[in-house]
């Protein structure tokens, strides 16, 4: 796949994920929270799109402020978030980017990713994320999806996520960035699974060479 193909595969994928299910973190993202955007993302990481869902909403119904976040002990913030992955260490870096945020941000998310990534236990994927889905800027969010499916396609051959980032910059167009990651998480949910994608319902196989791909259905 070249990048002229890339205008005719996003088309495809946006009348794709119409009938898929939405990541829980892009529903989450329509109510315009930047904070409760950073926390599902936070809980998201290594964790089941379900499984984050109902810690998510676990946690938001006790706290979704940094200031009321900060009042919890990290005791009840692991409760509400299990058994979402290290839903220790998660409890414990929500409740600090929380005080964080207080503390050096008025309370504020910060819309830059450099700023973000200044808080502790925030990456770029994270980072990323929050600065499209929070703020609707200009990033592009590479997750495991995002990172498989476009080495899978040949638009990139990079060996980490965030090396994915960097040559998407060059390669993607600037209009696609933002959607991306909510485009190919979805499908990569559902269609271009990690282990034996379903290549035989996929509309984008004829102008994939399915890189690394072995077993498919």
């Amino acid at each position: 796949m070249t990048a002229k193909d890339i205008p005719s595969v996003i088309r495809i994928l946006k009348s794709e994920v119409k009938r898929l299910k939405t990541p829980y973190v892009t529903e989450v993202s329509e109510a315009k929270d930047p904070f409760r955007v950073l926390v599902s993302c936070i809980i998201s990481l290594r964790t089941k799109d379900e499984t984050t869902r109902q810690a998510s909403e676990r946690l938001f119904a006790l706290a979704d402020t940094p200031e009321a976040v900060s009042r919890l002990d990290e005791k009840t913030i692991e409760r509400a978030i299990f058994p979402a992955g290290f839903y220790r260490t998660k409890a414990r870096t929500i409740r600090g980017i929380a005080r964080e945020l207080i503390s050096k941000y008025h309370s504020q998310v910060p819309d830059e990713i450099d700023e973000l990534l200044r808080l502790k236990g925030v990456g770029r994927k994270t980072a990323n994320l929050v600065v499209t889905m929070g703020f609707g800027k200009p990033g592009i969010c590479v997750d495991t999806h995002v990172h498989r499916i476009t080495n899978r396609w040949g638009l990139v051959s990079t060996k980490t996520p965030e090396e994915t980032e960097f040559a998407l910059r060059d390669k993607l167009p600037k209009r696609y960035w933002i959607e991306i990651n909510d485009l190919l998480v979805t499908y990569g949910q559902n269609v271009c699974s990690p282990v034996s994608p379903f290549c035989s319902r996929c509309r984008i196989s004829e102008s994939c060479p399915r890189r690394g791909v072995g077993k498919s259905r």
